[in-house]
Protein backbone atom coordinates (compact mmCIF):
# COMPACT_ATOMS: atom_id res chain seq x y z
CA UNK A 1 0.00 0.00 0.00
CA UNK A 2 1.32 3.53 -0.95
CA UNK A 3 1.65 5.92 2.17
CA UNK A 4 2.16 9.60 2.14
CA UNK A 5 5.59 11.23 3.22
CA UNK A 6 4.98 15.13 1.99
CA UNK A 7 2.76 16.91 0.13
CA UNK A 8 1.94 14.97 -3.64
CA UNK A 9 4.92 11.99 -2.36
CA UNK A 10 3.95 8.42 -2.09
CA UNK A 11 6.02 5.10 -0.86
CA UNK A 12 5.72 1.64 -1.23
CA UNK A 13 8.06 -0.25 0.88
CA UNK A 14 8.89 -3.73 -0.90
CA UNK A 15 9.33 -6.19 1.36
CA UNK A 16 12.33 -7.75 -0.36
CA UNK A 17 15.17 -5.64 1.21
CA UNK A 18 13.00 -3.04 2.08
CA UNK A 19 13.53 -0.94 -0.72
CA UNK A 20 11.26 2.30 -2.00
CA UNK A 21 8.97 2.81 -5.08
CA UNK A 22 8.07 6.34 -5.51
CA UNK A 23 5.36 7.80 -6.58
CA UNK A 24 5.51 12.33 -7.41
CA UNK A 25 2.00 13.76 -8.42
CA UNK A 26 2.20 15.91 -11.69
CA UNK A 27 0.23 17.64 -13.23
CA UNK A 28 -0.69 14.76 -15.68
CA UNK A 29 -0.11 11.89 -13.95
CA UNK A 30 2.42 10.33 -11.79
CA UNK A 31 6.76 9.76 -12.41
CA UNK A 32 7.29 6.65 -10.50
CA UNK A 33 10.75 5.55 -8.83
CA UNK A 34 12.37 2.62 -8.83
CA UNK A 35 8.72 0.60 -9.04
CA UNK A 36 9.19 -2.34 -6.65
CA UNK A 37 10.32 -5.80 -6.84
CA UNK A 38 7.66 -8.68 -6.31
CA UNK A 39 5.33 -9.58 -9.10
CA UNK A 40 2.05 -9.21 -6.76
CA UNK A 41 3.89 -5.74 -5.43
CA UNK A 42 3.89 -4.30 -9.07
CA UNK A 43 0.42 -5.74 -9.77
CA UNK A 44 -0.92 -3.96 -6.60
CA UNK A 45 1.23 -0.64 -7.16
CA UNK A 46 -0.09 -0.41 -11.12
CA UNK A 47 -3.96 -1.31 -9.61
CA UNK A 48 -3.57 1.49 -6.60
CA UNK A 49 -2.66 3.99 -9.10
CA UNK A 50 -5.27 2.78 -11.69
CA UNK A 51 -7.74 2.85 -8.76
CA UNK A 52 -7.06 6.45 -7.75
CA UNK A 53 -7.22 7.75 -11.29
CA UNK A 54 -3.14 8.32 -11.91
CA UNK A 55 -1.83 7.63 -14.90
CA UNK A 56 2.16 6.92 -14.84
CA UNK A 57 3.75 9.84 -17.19
CA UNK A 58 7.39 8.89 -16.53
CA UNK A 59 9.71 6.68 -14.58
CA UNK A 60 12.99 6.90 -12.95
CA UNK A 61 15.91 4.03 -11.87
CA UNK A 62 17.91 5.69 -9.85
CA UNK A 63 20.72 2.30 -10.83
CA UNK A 64 21.16 -0.56 -12.74
CA UNK A 65 21.10 -3.13 -10.47
CA UNK A 66 18.25 -5.60 -11.39
CA UNK A 67 15.63 -4.37 -8.59
CA UNK A 68 15.53 -1.21 -9.55
CA UNK A 69 14.85 -1.67 -13.49
CA UNK A 70 11.67 -3.70 -13.19
CA UNK A 71 8.12 -2.52 -14.58
CA UNK A 72 4.56 -4.13 -14.74
CA UNK A 73 2.39 -3.53 -17.92
CA UNK A 74 -0.26 -2.43 -16.10
CA UNK A 75 2.02 0.78 -15.23
CA UNK A 76 1.64 1.62 -18.68
CA UNK A 77 4.32 2.54 -21.54
CA UNK A 78 5.53 5.53 -20.15
CA UNK A 79 9.11 6.81 -20.92
CA UNK A 80 11.67 5.28 -18.43
CA UNK A 81 14.61 7.22 -17.64
CA UNK A 82 18.05 6.92 -15.82
CA UNK A 83 21.47 8.48 -16.11
CA UNK A 84 23.55 8.30 -19.43
CA UNK A 85 25.79 5.86 -17.44
CA UNK A 86 22.95 3.84 -15.54
CA UNK A 87 21.21 2.79 -18.64
CA UNK A 88 24.53 2.17 -20.17
CA UNK A 89 24.99 -0.76 -17.80
CA UNK A 90 21.66 -1.69 -18.04
CA UNK A 91 22.20 -2.37 -22.00
CA UNK A 92 25.32 -4.17 -21.30
CA UNK A 93 24.36 -6.42 -18.38
CA UNK A 94 21.55 -7.60 -20.47
CA UNK A 95 23.32 -8.16 -23.95
CA UNK A 96 23.39 -11.70 -22.77
CA UNK A 97 19.51 -12.05 -22.46
CA UNK A 98 17.20 -11.57 -19.38
CA UNK A 99 18.02 -15.23 -18.35
CA UNK A 100 21.30 -15.07 -17.71
CA UNK A 101 20.84 -12.08 -15.50
CA UNK A 102 18.43 -13.48 -14.12
CA UNK A 103 20.34 -16.74 -12.98
CA UNK A 104 23.18 -14.71 -12.18
CA UNK A 105 21.99 -12.63 -10.08
CA UNK A 106 19.43 -15.09 -8.67
CA UNK A 107 16.59 -13.25 -9.24
CA UNK A 108 13.23 -14.48 -7.59
CA UNK A 109 11.21 -16.52 -9.87
CA UNK A 110 8.15 -14.54 -8.63
CA UNK A 111 9.91 -11.24 -10.29
CA UNK A 112 8.51 -10.29 -13.43
CA UNK A 113 11.29 -9.50 -16.27
CA UNK A 114 9.79 -9.34 -19.20
CA UNK A 115 9.93 -5.03 -19.00
CA UNK A 116 13.64 -5.62 -16.93
CA UNK A 117 15.80 -2.36 -18.29
CA UNK A 118 13.73 -0.98 -20.77
CA UNK A 119 15.00 3.13 -19.71
CA UNK A 120 16.53 5.72 -21.60
CA UNK A 121 19.78 7.14 -20.95
CA UNK A 122 19.38 11.58 -20.07
CA UNK A 123 21.75 13.14 -21.53
CA UNK A 124 24.91 13.78 -19.15
CA UNK A 125 24.23 17.20 -18.90
CA UNK A 126 20.64 16.96 -17.58
CA UNK A 127 20.15 18.41 -14.25
CA UNK A 128 16.42 17.76 -13.82
CA UNK A 129 13.82 14.92 -14.54
CA UNK A 130 11.87 15.86 -17.51
CA UNK A 131 8.38 15.72 -16.85
CA UNK A 132 5.12 17.62 -16.16
CA UNK A 133 5.41 17.93 -12.64
CA UNK A 134 7.37 19.37 -9.74
CA UNK A 135 11.15 19.92 -10.66
CA UNK A 136 13.10 16.41 -9.91
CA UNK A 137 17.19 17.24 -10.01
CA UNK A 138 19.04 14.75 -10.60
CA UNK A 139 22.05 14.05 -8.42
CA UNK A 140 24.58 11.52 -10.47
CA UNK A 141 27.66 10.70 -8.42
CA UNK A 142 30.12 7.59 -8.54
CA UNK A 143 28.79 5.19 -5.52
CA UNK A 144 26.82 1.92 -4.59
CA UNK A 145 26.88 1.22 -8.57
CA UNK A 146 27.49 3.03 -12.23
CA UNK A 147 25.99 6.13 -13.19
CA UNK A 148 24.02 5.99 -9.67
CA UNK A 149 21.28 8.81 -9.31
CA UNK A 150 19.64 10.18 -6.15
CA UNK A 151 16.78 12.44 -6.75
CA UNK A 152 16.09 15.62 -5.29
CA UNK A 153 12.05 16.68 -5.00
CA UNK A 154 12.90 20.04 -4.06
CA UNK A 155 9.40 21.86 -3.28
CA UNK A 156 8.39 18.42 -1.36
CA UNK A 157 11.49 18.43 0.70
CA UNK A 158 12.36 14.57 -0.30
CA UNK A 159 15.31 13.09 -0.95
CA UNK A 160 15.78 9.55 -2.95
CA UNK A 161 18.69 8.12 -2.09
CA UNK A 162 18.28 4.61 -4.53
CA UNK A 163 20.00 2.09 -2.13
CA UNK A 164 22.74 4.53 -0.72
CA UNK A 165 21.17 4.82 2.96
CA UNK A 166 19.24 1.61 4.43
CA UNK A 167 18.15 1.64 8.46
CA UNK A 168 18.63 -2.37 7.35
CA UNK A 169 21.49 -3.15 4.78
CA UNK A 170 25.13 -2.77 5.14
CA UNK A 171 26.97 -0.19 2.29
CA UNK A 172 27.24 -2.02 -0.73
CA UNK A 173 29.98 -0.28 -2.81
CA UNK A 174 30.81 -0.62 -6.09
CA UNK A 175 33.30 -2.84 -6.80
CA UNK A 176 33.75 -2.95 -10.91
CA UNK A 177 36.22 -0.26 -12.38
CA UNK A 178 36.41 1.77 -9.48
CA UNK A 179 40.03 3.16 -8.04
CA UNK A 180 39.03 3.83 -4.64
CA UNK A 181 35.08 2.81 -3.77
CA UNK A 182 35.46 3.89 -0.35
CA UNK A 183 36.28 7.20 -1.04
CA UNK A 184 33.51 7.38 -3.86
CA UNK A 185 31.13 6.16 -1.26
CA UNK A 186 32.19 8.72 1.29
CA UNK A 187 32.26 11.87 -1.37
CA UNK A 188 28.85 10.85 -2.48
CA UNK A 189 27.79 10.93 0.91
CA UNK A 190 28.70 13.76 1.69
CA UNK A 191 27.31 14.95 -1.89
CA UNK A 192 24.01 14.09 -0.29
CA UNK A 193 24.86 15.49 2.70
CA UNK A 194 25.13 18.80 1.19
CA UNK A 195 21.92 18.57 -0.88
CA UNK A 196 19.38 17.26 2.23
CA UNK A 197 20.73 20.32 4.05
Amino acid sequence: MLRQVAEGVLVHESEFCQSNAVVVHGRAGVLLIDPGVQGDELACLANDLSDSGQTVVAGFSTHPHWDHLLWHPGLGAAPRYGTARCAATARDRLSGGVDAVAKAAGIPEEVPLDLLGLITGLPAETTQIPWDGPGVRIIEHQAHAPGHAALLIEKRGVLVAGDMLSDVLIPMLDLNGTVDPIEDYLAALRLLEGVAG
